[in-house]
């Protein structure tokens, strides 16, 4: 993109939160195109970046970069029949141990495909896909091979390098700007897939439910919302599990009873969670009610099953 036309961009969303003014849905797509094609400059990129972070990104201009954001990797064919549940990975544990292995197994075993994608490591937090791997679950080299373990097994996973090399070089830029962007948003409301699926999209901050919420009723559709743990998209397993079912236009919730004293690993450690999760899955330890709740929720919206 020509950095002269970037000016009047810079201009209309960096005036400050209260003054700045949204992009079209148009003009968001094209910009965020550029984005990830690294197609402009770094200055001006650094300015665009902390300005949409300051200003916040308008649902028009959300609509715009998730487009952008689709149309830049391949998507995978789901298992014939079936409509996969899509977890996003990218908070990791930075005080509870992490248990979105643990709810991913459980809903694949349910005959729901299940692919979770995310970040592999990240300093000072434990990821999703350390712990898959201390449990030896590897994620897959390509799509091909993520497509053959839904297949086979209904769990993949796929680290953002492998499935959006792009959005991935956007999201690493944290390292080097210090904040996060809106890459960090938009990669926990990609739909990686061919076909139907169902999102699971957790935020952290009790405000963003309200925005997410009018999003996946006016511009998307089909996605499971709720207040993860430490932003994972996993139930916190003391808290009352609340989880929106979201299709199209229409907003249903479903709860359950917190649960007061649920066993939890004794260590975030990856090592520690891998174990605990194992013998959850072999019925030697309770599986916290919330994440019990959440796997009912998640094979309803999959294959429509009775309310939870």
């Amino acid at each position: 993109m020509d950095p002269k036309h970037l000016i009047p961009i810079i201009k209309e969303i960096g005036r400050g939160k209260n003054a700045a003014r949204d992009l079209s849905r148009e003009d968001a797509k094209a910009l965020f195109s550029a984005i990830l094609n690294d197609a402009i400059p770094p200055l001006q990129l650094g300015a665009i970046l902390i300005a949409l972070r300051i200003k916040g990104e308008s649902l028009d201009e959300l609509a715009g970069f998730l487009e952008a954001c689709e149309a830049s990797y391949p998507h995978l064919e789901a298992p014939t029949g079936k409509v996969p549940l899509v977890i996003p990975a990218y908070n990791g544990a930075r005080q509870l141990p992490n248990l979105t292995p643990l709810l991913a197994t459980l809903v694949a075993r349910e005959g729901v495909p299940v692919l979770v994608h995310g970040v592999s490591d990240d300093p000072g937090r434990v990821t999703t896909i350390e712990i898959f791997r201390a449990m030896g679950v590897e994620p897959a080299r390509d799509v091909a091979e993520a497509e053959q373990q839904l297949a086979e097994r209904q769990l993949a996973l796929l680290t953002i390098d492998t499935l959006a090399p792009q959005l991935a070089r956007v999201l690493k830029l944290r390292r080097e700007i210090g904040l996060r962007s809106s890459a960090h948003t938009l990669v926990k409301m990609i739909q990686p897939f061919t076909s139907k699926a169902i999102r699971l999209v957790s935020v952290t901050h009790p405000e963003y439910l309200e925005r997410m919420r009018v999003f996946f009723t006016g511009y998307g559709s089909h996605a499971l919302l709720l207040r993860g743990a430490e932003g994972e998209a996993v139930a916190h397993p003391r808290r009352e599990p609340a989880v929106e079912w979201l299709d199209g236009g229409t907003a249903e919730t479903w709860r359950a009873a917190a649960e007061e004293n649920p066993e939890l690993p004794d260590s975030r450690e990856p090592a520690v969670t891998a174990s605990w999760i194992r013998e959850a899955l072999a019925g030697k330890r309770p599986v916290p009610a919330a994440i019990t709740h959440q796997l009912r929720c998640a094979a309803r919206a999959a294959d429509n099953r009775p309310a939870p």
